[in-house]
């Protein structure tokens, strides 16, 4: 059985990248959300196994949407992916539950070996 996976970017270049990479690799994409109202909104509707996550978005950070997310007790795995690396960034996003955190740019391969670790 495919994984389930909602991804969250405000970028479309960005989740049709994750998408291609993620299709072809066999995961089930069940949901694509440009901000932080509707990832949350989606997330719980849909139940997602897995969730890729930016933290940059036009209404609210990834790290809310994680923090409201595991508050609300969704189960989904969460893969971090931003073009913010600090490191203070990385530890909290991890803190508040997100299982991996990659920063962009990243290759298909990086992308695939990291859902790969949630699955």
């Amino acid at each position: 059985m495919s994984k389930k996976v909602l991804i969250v970017d405000d970028s479309l270049y960005m989740r049709t990248i994750i998408k291609d990479a993620l299709s072809e690799a066999g995961y089930e994409i069940i949901g694509q959300a440009a901000n932080g109202e509707s990832a949350i909104d989606m997330a719980l509707e849909l139940q997602p196994d897995i969730i890729t996550l930016d933290n940059i978005l036009p209404d609210m950070l990834g790290l809310d949407i994680l923090r409201t997310l595991k508050e609300e007790g969704l189960a989904s795995k969460i893969l971090m992916i931003s073009a913010v690396g600090q490191q203070s960034v990385i530890e909290e996003g991890l803190k508040l539950g997100a299982e991996s955190y990659i920063v962009k740019p990243f290759s298909s391969e990086q992308l695939l070996e990291a859902v790969k670790k949630l699955s």
